[in-house]
């Protein structure tokens, strides 16, 4: 039986077993959202400092070491994350997590990784490793460092301490320093097969597992969060006020659906205009498939040169779509800007 966090990631540990003769002082794990990254990362961590690892480079899960490691208490092992992930179990890199106990109630949990966090580091590098062995630090997403924590984590990137690996986990190259990606080795981890993908989910208990597995773009543990967050009846409902755009439409559905996460409205209408967009080019369809008849009569309707401004503007209210002045107004001029596309 697989020691890997997820079924899918067989070829990529075979894959990654070939960088331990010359192991990288820092490997920068990279892919989709959603598909067990950080878990990945955090099984090769455990690996690493496994004191009986087997024959494939699993930990033993046994010794001293691997008990320390499950316990989150082994001397030689940090693990750098913004607080919002800080009450989470097994970790994908992926997912929020919830407030910290013992803080005050009215202050959110922060989503950044910050300075402080990067510089606690220095002790920890500056003491001897237990028995002599490897010191391991993992750091996720790595999109979330802030500026001033990205530069001291930079400045111990280019002159790392002895027997140190950094394992760094990014679900956006493009928001990394590009002097943070050259100090890495960049391995990437793929999207699982569709089939095998339906088969986890399947195994998991998540109902109309195609729906979601399609809906997130292939994602499985994407997939299985919304299954599980008991957000299908809003998002079915947003699904219909896109379908049949017009002013009188938004106004009621911002009204209904002001309590839903902003987020993952923005993003079910991106995925939405992405299928739009290539049908258009292509005649393809790969988030909505069940709303082809809808989203081919829409595309009729639409320009390309109508479709891209409102997916621009869409892009830029994804930035501050974690913090709305008013989430009402904010999804109301959100279904209105797309409404003009069909309005001529």
């Amino acid at each position: 039986m697989s020691r890997l966090p997820f079924p899918w990631q067989e070829a990529a540990w075979r894959r990654l077993q070939q960088l331990r003769e010359r192991l990288p002082h820092a490997i920068l794990f990279h892919g989709p959202t959603g598909i067990g990254k950080a878990a990945f990362a955090e099984c090769f961590a455990q690996s690493l400092l496994c004191q009986s690892p087997d024959a494939d480079g699993h930990a033993c899960g046994d010794c001293d070491s691997c008990g320390w490691f499950s316990q989150y208490s082994h001397p030689d092992y940090r693990r750098v994350r913004p607080e919002l992930l800080e009450d989470e179990g097994a970790p994908d890199g992926d997912e929020g997590g919830e407030e910290k106990k013992g803080g005050k109630a009215s202050k959110a949990p922060s989503k950044d990784i910050k300075i402080d966090q990067v510089r606690a580091l220095a002790d920890f590098m500056n003491v001897s490793t237990h028995r002599q062995g490897m010191r391991v630090i993992l750091l996720y997403p790595a999109e979330a460092l802030n500026t001033a924590a990205a530069n001291a984590l930079l400045k111990t990137l280019e002159e790392p301490p002895p027997q140190t690996v950094f394992l760094l986990v990014s679900n956006s190259l493009d928001r990394l320093l590009p002097t943070i990606l050259s100090r890495c080795r960049k391995f990437a981890l793929a999207m699982p097969e569709r089939g095998e993908a339906l088969q986890w989910l399947s195994a998991q208990g998540v109902a109309d597992a195609e729906v979601w597995l399609a809906e997130q773009g292939g994602a499985p543990l994407a997939a299985r969060e919304m299954a599980e967050g008991g957000t299908r009846e809003p998002i079915e409902e947003f699904l219909q006020a896109l379908a049949r755009p017009g002013v009188d439409g938004a106004l009621k559905a911002a009204e209904r659906l002001q309590k839903v996460p902003v987020p993952s409205l923005v993003a079910c209408l991106q995925r939405w205009l992405y299928d739009m967009h290539a049908l258009k080019l292509a005649g393809t369809i790969r988030y909505y498939p069940r709303y082809r008849k809808e989203l081919t009569a829409l595309a009729e309707r639409a320009s390309i040169s109508a479709l891209l401004p409102v997916l621009q503007r869409l892009n830029e209210r994804r930035a501050i779509a974690d913090h709305p002045l008013s989430a009402r107004l904010f999804i109301e001029d959100m279904l209105l800007d797309y409404s003009s596309v069909f309005a001529s």
